[in-house]
């Protein structure tokens, strides 16, 4: 079973998640809000797809991409998985 199935409820929650914040923007630039409210709406929403990214690649890592069984004492998933955040921070 893929890992997107797997977690498809908390994947769907976090995309809804994104969508309101995506119309909370939409809905700024419609009241002429100021650009500074409007870059801040925009940088959390980037920030929730972002963190979005990160749990799928981070799943597909572990699921698809490490046989624990050949890494050097089961801690290059680890690493790569701590790549993967410090890139999606």
């Amino acid at each position: 079973m893929s890992h997107t199935i797997r977690e498809k409820q908390k994947l769907l929650n976090r995309v809804r998640r994104i969508k309101g914040q995506l119309d909370a923007v939409e809905r700024a630039l419609e009241s002429e809000a100021g650009c500074a409210q409007v870059m801040h709406l925009i940088a959390a929403s980037r920030g929730a797809v972002n963190g979005l990214m990160a749990v799928v690649v981070e799943d597909h890592i572990r699921t698809h991409l490490v046989d624990r069984d050949r890494d050097n004492g089961g801690r290059g998933d680890e690493d790569l998985v701590e790549l993967f955040h410090s890139y999606f921070k």
